[in-house]
């Protein structure tokens, strides 16, 4: 027994096989990202120093631009000149003309002309010309792309407007547009988001339009008949006193709304949103 204990390994000391067997392995370093420099991308700019004009609808193969008996309003002078393109001549009025002047057609060819800068005449010929804007216009890449931008963004503002506006703000413009505002939430954005797309600069400028306040609140004090809106004029529902006449042929919600925003109507449009807000 004796040599038997001698033998025994001391408790608690696991043997050295059992401890590489049940050692976890070591996790590998993370190393940081790489910040990376942010590069500068270059870019020049090319603006395009000729011009370009089209025909505005049709124009045919050949276009002649007529230069004869062509005058316009000098508001310098404060007179009627008459011009027309000489290449020879630095003047387009023909009261500055030379006698050796000889003039030139113009001629659009399928409905386009192209003018270089060095012909800085002809730019001015057709810039005041009677047809720059009835026949022919002036093809401006830049401003055309600008005003587009311009469209999408407003566009983008509305439909922001219609998805993230408070129910209650947007209720005064769906009045205001004759949308049901007794339908569910979102067939009333729905709606508010059509008119956003046909109507994008009304739209966004009835949010802070008071006539659009004071219709809303004209129009609902009719549905809860706190008000009785005839095509003579527009009386209190309860008392048929007259609030103001309606002209003939005009709306009377139209009429109401504009009194309301007079000084004689701020009482009338105040007594109005009371009544309104005790009905809850």
């Amino acid at each position: 027994m004796a040599e038997q204990a001698t033998k025994r390994r001391a408790p608690g000391r696991p043997k050295k096989a059992e401890t590489v067997a049940n050692a976890q392995p070591a996790m590998p370093a993370v190393e940081p990202p790489v910040k990376t420099k942010k590069r500068t991308i270059k870019r020049k700019e090319v603006v395009n120093e000729n011009k370009e004009y089209k025909i505005n609808k049709g124009g045919g193969v050949v276009y002649m631009l007529p230069q004869k008996g062509v005058t316009v309003y000098d508001e310098a002078n404060d007179t009627v000149r008459e011009i027309r393109y000489c290449p020879n001549e630095p003047s387009i009025y023909v009261d500055e003309q030379s006698e050796n002047a000889v003039k030139q057609s113009v001629a659009f060819r399928n409905g386009r002309l192209f003018v270089p800068k060095e012909k800085p005449n002809l730019r001015k010929f057709l810039e005041i010309h009677p047809q720059n804007g009835p026949v022919f216009k002036e093809v401006n890449k830049r401003r055309d792309a600008e005003q587009e931008l311009q469209k999408e963004f407003l566009l983008t503002d509305a439909i922001a407007k219609v998805r993230d506006t408070d129910i209650n703000d947007l209720l005064p413009v769906a009045i205001y547009f004759g949308v049901n505002i007794n339908a569910p939430v979102s067939e009333i954005r729905y709606n508010l988001l059509n008119i956003a797309k046909r109507k994008t600069q009304d739209f966004l400028q009835s949010f802070d339009s008071p006539q659009v306040m004071a219709r809303s609140t004209v129009q609902q004090a009719k549905e809860y008949q706190i008000i009785n809106v005839k095509s003579n004029g527009v009386f209190w529902f309860d008392s048929n006193n007259l609030i103001v006449s309606v002209p003939v042929g005009q709306d009377p919600i139209d009429v109401m709304t504009r009194f309301c925003l007079t000084e004689k109507g701020a009482a009338t449009l105040s007594n109005l949103e009371e009544r309104l807000d005790r009905l809850g």
